[in-house]
């Protein structure tokens, strides 16, 4: 327990020193997603920025960047372990693979809250957009996370096998954007659309935010109405499928013998 505990807090250092060192393209991301929201914007509002429309929008693009970062994150760094040889090497320890991607999905949690700030901070600023901060939203952002780094364990397990897998894993990111309900609420939707939405990863977890930050629901009326406890089911069935499948790809790549093979 205590070598695991060791090994995960190591390859989340490892993250996040990998991170810093190379700084510069982390402000580019930034940059990037700030310029990009601010271009919804304009679309959605014709020309013209309106706040308080916004609020919905961005605290969708908010869960959205957390997605993005969760499995790019999974998709283009097991590659890049699988490139530079060193896959091998992470499979000979006697911690599982799956706890040290674990240790490396804590890393991205911890670098995406930071950029998640910035972002927030410089729209609250140039947009006039606000967001009321509220503690209810803390556990809600929780559960929904889960379901989306259980999603990215999905596509690291499928890296795993197929080696270049960042096609899959650009069409999951734009999915996430624009039918998860980040954008555009899902009960504004055809009706067969929305069943297709409600099934991705991120899309519960925004429900229950927009009603719990926004229109100032409790814990307690979310759970009543049943979304709550669909988001907990939803989230904890992406995780459990997500370390399952993972599990499960990796012996396929070990029995193939290319589980550092590129």
């Amino acid at each position: 327990m205590k070598t695991a505990l060791i090994a995960l807090l190591g390859e989340t250092r490892k993250g996040l020193l990998t991170t810093w060192t190379y700084r510069a393209n982390a402000v580019v991301t930034i940059f990037t997603l700030g310029c990009t929201f601010i271009g919804i914007g304009f679309l959605m509002g014709g020309g013209d920025i309106d706040p308080e429309e916004l609020a919905s929008t961005f605290l969708g693009y908010l869960v959205w960047f957390y997605a993005l970062m969760a499995i790019s994150d999974v998709a283009w760094g097991l590659r890049g372990e699988i490139q530079t040889g060193t896959l091998e090497q992470m499979s000979m320890s006697s911690t599982p693979v799956g706890l040290l991607l674990l240790g490396r999905s804590l890393a991205n949690f911890i670098v995406s809250t930071v950029q998640v700030l910035i972002i927030g901070e410089a729209m609250f600023s140039l947009l006039d957009i606000r967001i009321p901060m509220r503690w209810e939203g803390l556990p809600v952002l929780a559960l929904t996370l889960a379901g989306i780094y259980g999603a990215g364990f999905i596509v690291a397990g499928a890296t795993l096998v197929y080696k270049q897998f960042e096609s899959f894993a650009n069409l999951m990111q734009n999915g996430l954007l624009f039918l998860s309900g980040a954008l555009l609420p899902v009960e504004e939707m055809p009706a067969w659309l929305a069943t297709i939405s409600r099934t991705l990863p991120s899309t519960q977890g925004i429900v229950v935010l927009r009603r719990v930050v926004l229109d100032g629901q409790s814990l307690a009326a979310v759970w009543r109405d049943g979304s709550l406890v669909w988001l907990i089911v939803h989230s904890a069935i992406y995780l459990a499928v997500g370390w399952l499948f993972f599990s499960v790809c990796e012996q396929i790549a070990k029995k193939q013998g290319s589980l550092g093979q590129y």
